[in-house]
């Protein structure tokens, strides 16, 4: 399957039981829902997913689980965040295997790689693959910016194809299109920007709290892309307060609280993360309650 790295990619949370086991009815639940919102992709084993404290046989069910539901409706990405290069390498190829259509990347994890050890992992993993690859630059999070020098020798894999723009600077859309045109297409990564960064040229959204609200996020791409910014402004800014989530370092156990509110999604989170209690679950759970609770009326926006 091509990837046409456009449009709405939640990075969907893993659910759990309460006894810490995964929850495949409830995560087909809100695939399903998703789906039926308009998103465009599904990226697993991401932050959101908590793919840090996955093992590989979860991961592996995940993914069979979620190409088998999906049936080729959307394309399935699994994220690579691993530590060494030989790592990176093994997940790619068990991506591949587990029938994952693309994969997102960070750069290696704990340790800072410079330059040239950057662009050589990411090259090294792209040329190990024929799946599509979205560069994941968040420096702000993990440390190792992706400059655009950097990209300028990445682009030489040709299936190193897109950007997850997480850096919190709008104008980096204009500079990665100034710089590289059509070549590498943009998607943001942060939430309470998005719609800006659509604005300026973005070609999507990879989500976080589209995970509780998918219709509302589907909505505001898809009204973005068809001119309707008034309209599209008007649930932005209902959604502001949400968004807002997506930038704690909580942003999981939020996002899943968020999720148990809207009823598709649980609260339960793997340790180290703990559940939310006492003052700070009441004011999450407000903010949360209050979107809830005024959530506008969208236009229709599956037919734009």
């Amino acid at each position: 399957m091509q990837i046409d790295w456009k449009g709405v990619f939640p990075a969907i949370t893993t659910k759990f039981t309460e006894d810490d086991k995964l929850d495949l009815p409830l995560y087909t639940k809100n695939v399903e829902i998703q789906i039926k919102a308009g998103i465009d992709g599904l990226i697993l084993g991401g932050t959101l997913g908590e793919a840090s404290v996955l093992t590989t046989q979860e991961k592996e069910i995940l993914v069979k689980h979620t190409v088998e539901i999906v049936n080729g409706r959307i394309p399935v990405l699994l994220n690579i965040a691993e530590g060494s290069t030989r790592e990176a390498l093994q997940q790619a190829e068990y991506a591949k295997q587990w029938g994952a259509k693309g994969l997102m990347m960070l750069p290696p994890m704990r340790y800072k790689t410079d330059h040239r050890e950057t662009v050589s992992y990411f090259k090294t993993v792209a040329n190990s693959t024929d799946l599509p690859i979205i560069v994941y630059n968040n420096p702000v999070d993990y440390k190792t910016e992706i400059t655009l020098d950097m990209f300028e020798e990445l682009i030489e894999c040709s299936n190193i194809q897109a950007i997850k723009e997480s850096t919190r600077d709008v104008s980096n859309v204009t500079r990665v299109k100034n710089r590289f045109g059509n070549r590498l297409k943009v998607l943001c990564g942060i939430d309470t920007i998005a719609m800006e960064e659509m604005v300026m040229g973005a070609e999507g959204w990879v989500g976080g709290l589209v995970c509780a609200f998918p219709a509302e996020t589907v909505a505001i791409y898809r009204l973005v892309k068809a001119g309707k910014i008034e309209e599209a402004l008007k649930i932005h800014r209902w959604f502001l307060p949400l968004l807002e989530l997506d930038l704690h370092p909580k942003l999981v156990q939020y996002i899943k609280l968020a999720e148990a509110q809207a009823g598709i999604g649980s609260e339960f989170v793997r340790a180290p993360r703990l559940t939310l209690v006492g003052a700070e679950r009441e004011a999450v759970l407000k903010i949360i309650d209050h979107g809830i609770a005024t959530r506008p009326v969208l236009p229709d926006y599956l037919s734009l």
